[in-house]
C-alpha cells in the first residue's frame, strides 16, 4: 500500500506561474467565493455556539439551537451543502469544501495552542483570490507520482487540476521534472494576487531527499540581526541593510494619495469602484508598487539565508518577539521592512532541507556581555542604541556592539548543544 503524504519522510513546496484561460478564471474565482463562504459559515456557527453555551437559564429555544449547532458541526460539510443548495454546482470542487472546513478547523486548533492570535476571523472579501484542492490517486494507481494523480503534469509545460483541467504554467524546477515518477503531490493551491496573475503552489512528498546534502564543513556562526547594518555574524562579516520599502515609500505615499482621490471622486459620482475604470488603473499600480517591495525582500532573504546554511555547519541567531518590538511606533517601519521573521522561517527550513543545524537562543544580555571575559554591563553603564562601540571595563578589549553580539549569540548556541 502506498504511503501518504504525511508518512513520506522528505517534503518540498513549488510555486507556478499559470496562465488560465477565461473560463479557468471564472472558475477559480467561483471556487475562491466558495471556499471563503464556507470558511465564514463555520466560524459564525462556532461563535454562534459558544455565544448560546454562555446562556445560563435553560431556555428551550436557546437548547434546541445549541443541539441543531452542534450536530452541524459533526458533519459540517454535508449540513453546509443541504443549507445552500448552490453549493452543489457542478462548478465546485468537492475537495475545496473538505479543505475550507479543514483550514478551518486547524486555525481553532492553532488558537487553542498559542493562544495569541485569537479566535479564527471572518475572511473578507479582496482583489486576491485562494482555494485549496488535493491530489487523489486512484487505487490503481500502485506508485502514486505527478503523472497519474487528479492534480498531475501532462508534460513539462502543462499540469492538469480538477475542475480547470489543463493550464500552462511556467517556473518549475527542471530537477523535479526529471524525477516526476518518484514524486508525488499532496495538498495544492491555486491562488491570484492582486495583479491579477496566477499561481499554482504543490505541496510534494518523496521517499528520497529533494536537494543532495552539503558535506561537513566545521563551521560554526552566530547571526546578530540589527536595523543598522541587517546583519552581523560571529566572523564579523556585515551585511548591509537595503531598506527596500524606504526606496519606494515617497512614490508609493504619492500613488496612495492618487487612489484615495479616484475612490472619492467615484464615490461623489455614485459609482462602485469595480466599475471606476480609473481607479481600478490606480490600484494596479499601488498594487504593482507593493508587490515589487516584497519580492525585492523576499529575494534577498532567499539569498541571505542560503548563503548562511550552505557555508556552516550550525547557524545560531537570537529569538525575535516582532510583535511586541512593532510597539515602539519610532522603529517598527524599519523592523517591518527587514522580514527578520521571514529570514528566520528560511533558515529553519532550509537546515532540514540541507542537513544543518539551526537554533535560536534568548538574546538577554548578548549585548551588554564581554565576549572576552563575560563581563555584563549593568545600571548607569549599560549601552544605549546610539553606542556601536564600547571598551569592557574589566579587561579592556574594545568591541564592536553587533560583532560582539553574534559572538555571543554563538557562545549560547553551543552551550545548548
Amino acid at each position: 500500500m502506498a504511503k501518504t503524504m504525511a508518512q513520506l519522510p522528505y517534503h518540498y513546496g513549488v510555486k507556478v506561474r499559470v496562465f488560465p484561460s477565461t473560463e479557468q478564471k471564472r472558475l477559480i474565482k467561483r471556487n475562491s467565493d466558495a471556499s471563503r463562504f464556507i470558511y465564514n459559515q463555520m466560524n459564525g456557527m462556532n461563535n454562534d455556539l459558544f455565544w448560546l453555551k454562555q446562556v445560563k437559564i435553560p431556555i428551550t429555544l436557546v437548547l434546541d439551537r445549541i443541539a441543531d449547532l452542534t450536530e452541524r458541526l459533526k458533519k459540517p460539510s454535508t449540513a453546509i451543502s443541504n443549507i445552500h443548495g448552490w453549493l452543489n454546482h457542478p462548478d465546485f470542487d468537492s475537495l475545496m469544501k473538505a479543505n475550507a472546513i479543514k483550514n478551518y478547523k486547524t486555525a481553532w486548533k492553532l488558537f487553542h495552542q498559542v493562544h495569541r492570535a485569537g479566535t479564527p476571523k471572518f475572511h473578507k472579501r479582496g482583489y486576491t483570490q485562494t482555494y485549496q484542492t488535493s491530489c487523489l490517486y486512484s487505487a490503481k494507481v500502485t506508485a502514486p507520482s505527478m503523472n497519474n494523480g487528479s492534480v498531475r503534469l501532462t508534460d513539462t509545460h502543462h499540469l492538469w487540476l480538477p475542475k480547470l483541467g489543463r493550464l500552462h504554467f511556467k517556473g518549475f524546477p527542471s530537477h523535479l521534472l526529471l524525477r516526476a515518477n518518484d514524486v508525488r503531490v499532496g495538498t495544492t493551491t491555486i491562488s491570484m494576487d492582486t495583479m491579477g496573475h496566477y499561481f499554482v503552489s504543490l505541496q510534494l512528498g518523496s521517499e528520497h531527499p529533494f536537494v543532495s546534502k552539503q558535506p561537513v564543513i566545521e563551521s560554526k556562526v552566530g547571526v546578530d540581526l540589527n536595523l543598522d547594518n541587517f546583519l552581523t555574524d560571529s566572523n564579523g562579516q556585515v551585511i548591509a541593510n537595503p531598506r527596500y520599502y524606504r526606496m519606494i515609500k515617497g512614490k508609493l505615499a504619492k500613488a496612495q494619495r492618487k487612489l484615495s482621490r479616484r475612490a472619492r471622486r467615484a464615490k461623489k459620482s455614485q459609482r462602485h469602484l469595480s466599475e471606476s475604470k480609473n481607479y481600478q488603473k490606480q490600484r494596479s499600480l499601488v498594487a504593482k508598487l507593493q508587490l515589487k517591495v516584497a519580492n525585492q525582500r523576499k529575494n534577498f532573504l532567499h539569498y541571505v539565508s542560503t548563503a548562511l546554511i550552505k557555508n556552516h555547519d550550525l547557524v545560531v541567531a537570537e529569538e525575535l518577539r516582532s510583535k511586541n518590538m512593532l510597539r515602539n511606533h519610532a522603529l517598527a517601519m524599519s523592523i517591518s521592512d527587514v522580514g527578520w521573521r521571514t529570514l528566520l522561517a528560511m533558515l529553519s527550513y532550509k537546515a532540514d532541507l540541507y542537513g544543518r543545524k539551526f537554533l535560536t537562543v534568548n538574546p538577554r544580555n548578548t549585548t551588554q556581555t564581554c565576549s572576552d571575559c563575560g563581563h555584563v554591563l549593568t545600571g548607569k553603564n549599560k549601552l544605549t542604541l546610539a553606542e556601536r562601540k564600547w571598551t569592557c571595563p574589566n579587561c579592556g578589549v574594545l568591541h564592536v556592539r553587533d560583532h560582539n553580539a553574534a559572538q555571543n549569540i554563538l557562545a549560547k548556541g553551543l552551550a545548548t548543544l
